[in-house]
């Protein structure tokens, strides 16, 4: 999904929605570090991306929160 498609999606949510969202992408991280780790990773950009998502998230989080 394309990073202004999913900001738009993020948006959306409410401050409980958000951190599901945050909780569901940090274990998706974890994920695939364990799988670059053992070399079975096809696509090693989508650890860079996802860390990104993890960023957004936060960011609307504590935009929220104001």
């Amino acid at each position: 999904m394309k990073s202004k498609e999913y900001l738009k999606k993020l948006n959306e949510f409410t401050p409980a929605q958000l951190e599901e969202e945050l909780v569901s992408a940090k274990k998706e991280l974890f994920n695939l570090r364990f799988q670059n780790a053992t070399n079975q990773l096809q696509n090693t950009a989508r650890i860079t991306e996802v860390r990104k998502n993890i960023a957004r998230i936060q960011t609307l989080i504590r935009a929220k929160a104001e």
